[in-house]
């Protein structure tokens, strides 16, 4: 792979001469470790310590966060036991109902679970080779352009940027989102080079399977994709508009083979479509995860936010969303100086021709960390601070072309001006985020600041002074940049996550949501609402689990207490029990984090479980999960994930009672219905009809109605 040197801009590294024969430079000796016969010495094994160390900090401590989500993980361990599961997403090896999302991201742990069994490292690992594969998507990229040390900051941003430490060591879908969408926008930047078909059409690929992992979310970046390929692609306009036209039939072949499947299939064999109200994808992939989270109108949901500057249930939209409590720890560490950066770098390629393929660079990795940061700031719906880790490989791109690219510029005082200007600019956001947190390493913000400051000072003149004080000041103002991300990473790593709602960073670096982990239950209370419910200042307490009760519970209830859970049952309904990654945390007992299942209900619930087609059934899909994961059995999750879906209906569950298909239902001690959900809904009226026809039957602290037993009386 050679170097391609932008003629028109009149930067980047030397050229030289490769050898003529692109497979004799393929099968050089020395090609893994050398590279490129253009790179240093050092460039390749740089690269390659680089991966190294990421792929060590992931995994460190990786075991501590046990299942992480359980729903997610139950749909893995349904998946190693069940094909038809594995194809179409099943929470329960019974295919009962999907999990609300495609099951592309599943599929790896899942044939992960099938060669090394169900634990934390076979779920785990795959997300943490994706973010491996990220870091090494990211670098390729800069490099194509760019000099080895630029694109060695790049990965190294990416691989430092807390949301990122958080989401490549959790089984959520955004790590191989994460990964498919920086291959996306390094396939275009090929494309930009030579104007070939075929990388347009492989980016086309990547974000048709990423639909597959995250829906509508991959298709965020496809309009400044599009641009700018329209615009600078070296090839005549009619060829640059049957390219795109190509691209969108793989993208459209690669994403909608499995949909097509899915709404083909005869309902009545296959399971219930998880997160819709009609038991359709489409439905689910247009409302609840498409038109819903950006309006905050989703059907079946908690509830969504409020629009423009107003706040909601998921925290304040607007233009500075990605920048406060709750979300800045998370990603936006360098994003004030990537944006110094990248109008820097628009600027001095505001002369070159059309086709330059630098400018598309960064329009590129640019365009869509702008399109993504945009839609973030100001969706209403559901939102998590971990979405932000979409936002990773794009910033990091952009902070290492820009820093590589005025590098190579510094003599001109403009170019000097905006590199010293881009290092403030992180040392003073990077002081204001630590003094978030004034307990935690209140010497480090000091450190940060001060460094910054003196690193752009040395870069003021960089130009003009000795290339080893050049290269000083630089590695000062890099390591002051870093300095704050990588202790946010640490902290992340040293401590297990899960959950639902997960962070990164120290205790109290968000206000929204909470890391999972021993007493960690949601930091802050509930999504936007302070320490209490959702647009309330809440309950006293607050820190641990939901609004201050003790381990999360609902009023009147006793919640999951601690590490152990050895409470009752909590919102929408949680379960007593052990520890090992599920319940830990306590927080809403069931709708966000794993239920605690004890050894007596383990035993119970596992107890003549093969004689039936389901060992039970429980409102919500992270109560199902709980018991699903602690069994190994198949579990009914009634209303999916929010108690919410109409799946199955009382008649369809009567009928499963009557042939013997369910031994329990496990009291939610809520009255079913699930957040959000009305108390005549689906999972209220079976919930009713249980608790009136049905035996009442205790293990440890938890309540069952053995449904195979009539009340007396």
């Amino acid at each position: 792979m050679t170097t391609h040197v932008d003629q028109t801009a009149g930067w980047g590294p030397p050229p030289t001469a490769p050898p003529a024969d692109p497979a004799a430079r393929r099968t050089a000796p020395g090609r893994l470790w050398r590279g490129r016969p253009e790179d240093p010495r050092w460039a390749r094994p740089a690269l390659l310590a680089l991966l190294l160390v990421t792929g060590l900090l992931y995994v460190y401590n990786l075991g501590a966060s046990g299942y992480a989500n359980s729903f997610y993980s139950a749909a893995v361990q349904a998946g190693s036991q069940s094909w038809k599961a594995f194809f179409f997403g099943s929470l329960d090896a019974a295919n009962a109902i999907t999990v609300d999302k495609p099951p592309a991201s599943l599929w790896p742990m899942a044939l992960s679970v099938r060669l090394f069994g169900l634990n934390s490292w076979a779920i785990l690992v795959p997300e943490v080779l994706m973010g491996v594969a990220t870091v090494a998507v990211v670098y390729a990229a800069v490099r194509r352009r760019f000099s080895a040390g630029a694109g060695l900051l790049a990965g190294a941003v990416l691989a430092l940027t807390p949301v990122a430490a958080l989401m490549f060591r959790f089984n959520n879908p955004d790590a191989m989102l994460a990964l498919l969408m920086a291959t996306a926008c390094y396939l275009v930047g090929r494309a930009l080079e030579d104007g070939r078909t075929k990388w347009l059409v492989w980016a086309g690929v990547a974000i048709g399977f990423a639909f597959l992992a995250k829906t509508l979310q991959a298709f965020l970046i496809l309009p400044p994709l599009a641009l700018v390929y329209a615009v600078c692609a070296p090839v005549p306009v009619r060829k640059r508009l049957g390219q795109l036209a190509l691209a969108t039939v793989a993208l459209v072949v690669a994403g909608g083979w499995w949909v097509a499947i899915v709404e083909l299939w005869p309902a009545s064999s296959r399971p219930y479509i998880g997160g819709s109200q009609n038991n359709s994808f489409l439905e689910l992939t247009f409302g609840y995860n498409g038109l819903g989270r950006l309006n905050g109108d989703e059907t079946g949901s908690v509830g969504g936010g409020g629009g423009g500057q107003g706040g909601g249930q998921w925290g304040e939209t607007g233009w500075d969303r990605m920048f406060n409590s709750e979300i800045g720890g998370q990603i936006s560490w360098l994003l004030p100086a990537a944006l110094i950066l990248l109008a820097a770098a628009l600027w001095a390629t505001r002369k070159a021709r059309r086709t330059s393929v630098t400018r598309g660079a960064f329009l590129v990795w640019g365009g869509s960390l702008l399109m993504t940061a945009v839609v973030f700031s100001y969706m209403a719906g559901i939102f998590h601070q971990y979405y932000t880790v979409a936002l990773a490989p794009y910033l990091a791109a952009v902070v290492g072309m820009g820093a590589g690219l005025l590098w190579e510029k510094r003599k001109d005082t403009w170019a000097a001006l905006a590199l010293a200007a881009s290092a403030v600019a992180a040392a003073a956001w990077g002081y204001v985020l630590l003094n978030r947190t004034p307990d935690y390493l209140p010497w480090l913000r000091w450190l940060v600041l001060v460094g910054g400051l003196v690193g752009a000072l040395g870069l003021v003149f960089a130009g003009r002074i000795t290339r080893q004080l050049a290269f000083a000041a630089a590695a000062v103002s890099v390591a002051a940049a870093l300095a704050g991300p990588t202790a946010y990473t640490l902290s992340t790593l040293a401590e297990g996550h899960s959950g639902s709602i997960v962070t990164a960073g120290p205790a109290g670096a968000s206000m929204m949501g909470g890391r999972g982990g021993p007493g960690g239950g949601m930091r802050g209370g509930f999504p936007g609402g302070g320490n209490g419910f959702p647009g309330q200042q809440g309950f006293p307490g607050g820190t641990g689990g939901m609004g201050g009760f003790p381990g999360g519970g609902m009023p009147g209830q006793q919640g999951q207490q601690g590490q152990q859970g050895q409470g009752a049952q909590g919102f929408p309904g949680g379960a007593p029990g052990e520890g090992g990654g599920m319940g830990r945390a306590g927080g809403m007992g069931g709708l966000l984090n794993g239920a605690s299942v004890d050894a007596q209900a383990k035993k119970l619930v596992s107890t003549d479980a093969d004689d039936y087609t389901w060992a039970a059934a429980a409102i919500g899909s992270q109560n199902a999960a709980s018991y699903q994961l602690s069994t190994g059995k198949p579990v009914m999750a009634i209303g999916g994930f929010n108690g919410t879906d109409p799946s199955p209906t009382l008649a369809q569950f009567k009928k499963y009672v009557e042939e013997g298909k369910i031994h329990y239902f496990i009291a939610s001690g809520t009255g079913g219905g699930g957040m959000g959900g009305a108390g005549n809904g689906t999972s209220a009226q079976i919930t009713a009809w249980v608790e009136a026809t049905f035996k009442k039957v205790t293990a440890g602290s938890a309540t069952f109605y053995d449904l195979t037993r009539k009340a007396t009386g």
